[in-house]
């Protein structure tokens, strides 16, 4: 019996490892019903019994029941007592192919590559590095152990239950604009200046997507788009994949230089310029009020959009954070981009645009093709963490602990960097650009880091003939990981200074 025609095709077909984390009746059930798929077994087949199907395959018994009662879950075969079990017929059959191995696993593992030419992107190769390092230095982000795990699970348990949730799935009114927006705007309003109401108001999924919509709207082939000298490397892959032709400022203590605008650049010649007035990246410098008006005044007269990357308005540690140029544009000139709830976990963060009324318009097309569905819980949690104060409360809570990171820093920077390096102690932000004296090679000192356990990403680090820098984050560092990375980064130094 156990030689018959079917026990020996199921021996032949089936191949499963028993390393890899995947159960051995799932490997098992998906290569049955793989097989009736294409064919090999038909309606009416009877499997073996469960103590032959086990011995078959060197298996345990209740692997071999799990298996069929896995198939039979998902309609492959019926089991029928005392009878035996048998191959059913999909409902939906798709056209039988004939393998070229005996093995389905083998026969149908999928191509590498395409057989037709397509346009690859360099603009968008990827910067993600993989380490091991179990510490690492990343370029300003928060916390998310800060996050109130068990207040969200209530919040999202409810937002969950709204009866309202269903029918605003179903049936979207175009006409009217949600309360998540209202919230958002009275918040905007409220906390950074602005006189908008909801028509001024897209929001997104990430800054980056954000960024993304306004340059599909903004640039064309070879337009000059200006950024600071070393500026962000996101939104520099962005503008060049829409097409775009970058343009450096120079950038010092008081931020972009403007005047540098006005003297190597014509009227109409601009298309955009793309600056964090509030806390330059990466360098944390602040546009000062006086370049905030000139360069707005220039927009003007240049006829250029501005992009305003408020990334993290927000961490405001000392006296009081400076307000968005978008906030006095009246002309406007200003595309004002932003982030709400970063003291949440990312999924609840939310990215958006302020802007008039005729860019808003035309950039929820774009947001339509992008991202028709949303996410309608987010939004509901949002808003009403919002009408009650809690994202307001939350983010207050934070700056306390990040406010002691950042002394922290500074403190062990004073102690074991301040004759090889400078910086200065920012106001907020979750970053300190940390500038070394000597010219060393930043690339030897990320990789002697990583062998002291502490990973340097590439994107924190900036050198050039006049820059020799790191933008160091500690926004996701405790006060004791804090020192280990600083010791460790001491360490990586030494050893390359020698």
């Amino acid at each position: 019996m156990i030689d018959s025609p079917v026990n020996t095709l199921l021996k032949q077909l089936i191949d499963f490892d028993k390393t890899i984390s995947q159960p051995i009746f799932i490997q098992v059930s998906q290569q049955i019903s793989n097989a009736i798929q294409r064919g090999y077994l038909t309606k009416g087949t009877k499997l073996p019994g469960t103590r032959i199907f086990s011995q078959l395959l060197e298996i345990h018994r209740n692997t071999a029941v799990a298996i069929y009662e896995e198939l039979a879950s998902q309609g492959w075969v019926e089991i029928i007592p005392n009878k035996g079990t048998f191959v059913l017929e999909p409902e939906l059959k798709t056209a039988k192919i004939k393998a070229q191995s005996q093995k389905i696993n083998e026969a149908y593992s999928y191509a590498k590559i395409t057989g037709f030419p397509f346009q690859k992107s360099f603009n968008l190769a990827s910067t993600t590095q993989l380490t091991t390092a179990k510490y690492s230095i990343n370029d300003g982000k928060p916390d998310l152990r800060l996050h109130p795990v068990h207040q969200f699970t209530r919040w999202y348990s409810a937002a969950m239950k709204r009866k309202t949730l269903i029918k605003k799935w179903n049936r979207p009114d175009e006409s009217s604009y949600s309360l998540f927006q209202t919230q958002l705007c009275n918040y905007l309003n409220a906390t950074r200046g602005f006189h908008i109401n909801s028509k001024n108001l897209i929001s997104t999924r990430s800054t980056e997507m954000s960024l993304y919509i306004v340059s599909q709207l903004l640039v064309k082939q070879n337009d000059i788009v200006l950024v600071g000298n070393l500026s962000n490397y996101v939104s520099n892959m962005i503008f060049q994949q829409a097409g775009a032709t970058i343009k450096t400022i120079p950038i010092d203590e008081n931020g972009l230089d403007v005047e540098f605008i006005k003297k190597h650049f014509t009227k109409h010649s601009i298309r955009c310029v793309y600056v964090c007035a509030h806390r330059d990246y990466p360098t944390t410098v602040t546009l000062s009020a006086e370049r905030r008006l000139a360069l707005l005044k220039l927009a003007a007269a240049y006829k250029f959009a501005i992009i305003e990357d408020d990334y993290d308005f927000d961490f405001q540690f000392e006296g009081s954070a400076m307000l968005p140029m978008a906030s006095a544009d009246k002309n406007g000139m200003v595309i004002y981009l932003g982030k709400m709830g970063q003291s949440l976990f990312p999924s609840f963060q939310t990215g958006f645009v302020v802007a008039p009324e005729n860019l808003i318009s035309e950039a929820n097309n774009y947001l339509q093709l992008l991202d028709e569905q949303g996410d309608l819980i987010q939004k509901q949690m949002l808003s009403e963490l919002i009408n009650e104060g809690e994202i307001y409360r939350l983010m207050k809570k934070n700056i306390v602990v990040y406010k002691k990171r950042r002394d922290c820093v500074c403190k062990l920077l004073n102690d074991f960097f301040s004759e090889i390096s400078k910086w200065k102690i920012p106001s907020g932000g979750l970053a300190i650009w940390l500038e070394f004296q000597s010219k060393i090679s930043l690339v030897k000192l990320a990789e002697e880091a990583e062998k002291n356990d502490l990973f340097l990403p590439k994107t924190v680090l900036y050198q050039d003939k006049n820059t020799c820098a790191i933008r160091f984050g500690f926004g996701h560092l405790n006060e004791e990981e804090i020192e280990i990375v600083i010791r460790k980064l001491k360490k990586a130094y030494n050893q390359i200074a020698i």
